[in-house]
């Protein structure tokens, strides 16, 4: 059993310590009531709902003998977990036609996240939140896929401003919306954004498994591959709702191979962040840590990382959402960087020398003469911050 570590959660409201306390109990029967008078179930409800946490706390309250919650917070957990499902079996269907007509055509696919992740971690397409399909294919079949999405009625949605091609490796999605299934897809050619280093999609589909939830073959990441997805993912979101955290939590029950596992985290520069899940879920949802986990979770790295993680727990954080406030998107800021090992940093800081979109609409040049961008880009940069401050 690994030390465990203790991390200040004072300031994280009540109601979401009691959403935690529910979903880590078997029988919650045992939950001191002295202090429920004072909780307010309208904040609980939302908290359920940000998190995602809302399928596990609804069942895990049915079960429940007491009356200790009101009626209307279990009518409307009923209500959210029964559109979930619908929603769930839905994704299932879209998954099985992406794949079909992918593998069709010759392109090799690797759902991420979606109902296989639901049945993988939980044993049930009901127990886990998703809002979209996460599909990993090669980077040069990209062009393929889009047309082939938009033969079978979706709709690229064309957020992405590029400069030099740096769409490559500033991002790692596009986006699909279907507008009569109403089912968004995004399809990546990288697990995460630049400059987080990671394995290569060939690699990634040498230790593929198949799932059983569709008839026609769909294939997702290998054990070791997952949770190191979920890691890095999760980090990069702050753990700013406690379902990525959850599936760290499901996902360390399972047989995981902690050697090929901490090989990966070492060789990908990202130890400290797979040191920071493994406090975090030992804390909040009391995670059994063993010995062969202790190599991420030396020093003081891991920890710091999961203390200042604590500062989205405290508020709810929408970093999908614009706008997003200013003291977290100046924390959040600061937060990646910190995530990055020194080979990133540098990375990222050289990165900031290459062209933005945002030069090309400060000053529009021809595309033969698009690389004079790279002397004019601190002149442009100057010039946007003079604009800026002008404004008022």
């Amino acid at each position: 059993m690994c030390r465990k570590i203790e991390i200040n959660f004072k300031k994280v409201p009540p109601e979401l310590m009691l959403i935690l306390e529910i979903i880590k109990r078997e029988k919650i029967d045992e939950i001191t009531t002295d202090y429920l008078h004072e909780i307010n179930w309208d904040s609980f409800l939302q908290l359920a709902l940000h998190h995602r946490l809302y399928p596990v706390l609804y069942t895990k309250i049915l079960k429940n003998e007491k009356k200790l919650f009101p009626e209307w917070i279990l009518q409307s957990l009923k209500q959210h977990f029964r559109k979930n499902t619908f929603k769930m079996l839905h994704l299932c269907g879209e998954m099985e036609q992406v794949s079909k007509v992918f593998t069709e055509h010759k392109i090799r696919s690797l759902f991420l996240k979606g109902p296989i992740l639901a049945v993988d971690l939980y044993g049930d397409i009901s127990q886990r939140t998703c809002g979209d399909l996460d599909i990993l294919i090669p980077i040069e079949d990209l062009d393929k896929a889009n047309h082939l999405l938009e033969r079978i009625g979706y709709k690229k949605d064309e957020y992405i401003k590029s400069l030099l091609n740096d769409w490559k490796w500033r991002h790692h999605h596009f986006t699909y919306y279907h507008p009569i299934k109403n089912t968004k897809i995004e399809i990546h050619w990288r697990l995460n954004p630049a400059p987080g280093k990671e394995p290569g999609f060939n690699e990634l589909w040498e230790r593929k498994r198949k799932t059983t939830i569709t008839g026609f073959p769909s294939y997702y990441l290998g054990n070791e591959d997952l949770f190191f997805f979920l890691v890095t993912h999760g980090a990069r979101h702050g753990w700013s709702r406690l379902r990525w955290l959850m599936d760290i939590h499901q996902m360390l029950k399972t047989e995981l191979k902690w050697e090929n596992l901490i090989e990966l985290f070492k060789k990908y520069q990202s130890v400290h962040i797979g040191g920071q899940s493994l406090v975090l879920s030992a804390n909040l949802m009391d995670s059994h840590l063993n010995k062969k986990m202790e190599s991420l979770i030396k020093g003081q790295r891991s920890i710091k990382l999961a203390k200042d993680s604590v500062f989205y727990l405290e508020r709810m954080v929408n970093l999908h959402t614009d706008p997003v406030q200013k003291e977290i998107s100046e924390f959040h800021a600061k937060y990646l960087f910190s995530l990055m090992s020194i080979q990133q940093k540098v990375v990222y800081l050289l990165s900031l020398l290459h062209p933005y979109y945002t030069d090309a609409e400060t000053l529009p040049l021809p595309n033969r003469l698009h690389l004079l961008y790279y002397p004019l880009r601190p002149f442009l940069w100057i010039l946007r911050k003079t604009r800026k401050h002008a404004l008022p």
